[in-house]
């Protein structure tokens, strides 16, 4: 009796140990600045300078050396799906701050993008044909018969 009782707390601990060492919460990778929205809220556009930026934001990622210059944020969050979706990797957030000073350091735009503004880039399914590349009448004929041969199977 007192050896099933043994094996049976055995077999609760392990269970136990198993179901606290899960996660609870997604795993997820984050690119760039944390909490993007958050911080670019603290911005006021002509009155907000460079210094400003650099204290809330952050060092920027892209800028330009124009007369307006631009700088430009990116924050990405990234994680695994559910598990019908067999763990692939998806998108949950993707902004992209744009922010534009005039000659003075001034800031004067600003912009966020987020997943839903970007542009989705649509691929024609044209093909052109290519003359270079055209096969002879021998070697179309050729493959014409060996699909023939082999094709059916």
């Amino acid at each position: 009796m007192t050896v099933n009782i043994k094996n049976h707390r055995l077999i609760l601990v392990l269970f136990s140990l198993i179901l606290f060492s899960c996660q609870l919460q997604k795993p997820s990778n984050n690119h760039g600045i944390l909490y993007l929205e958050n911080r670019s809220n603290k911005l006021t556009l002509n009155s907000s300078n460079k210094n400003d930026v650099i204290r809330i934001i952050g060092y920027p990622h892209t800028q330009s050396n124009d007369e307006n210059e631009v700088w430009i944020y990116l924050e990405r969050k990234i994680s695994k799906s559910k598990l019908y979706k067999l763990g692939k990797h998806t998108t949950e957030l993707n902004n992209v701050l744009i922010l534009e000073f005039n000659k003075f350091g001034v800031l004067n735009k600003k912009k966020l993008l987020k997943k839903e503004d970007l542009n989705k880039i649509k691929f024609t399914e044209d093909t052109t044909t290519n003359e270079l590349t055209k096969k002879s009448f021998v070697a179309s004929f050729l493959s014409s018969i060996r699909q023939k041969m082999y094709g059916n199977k």
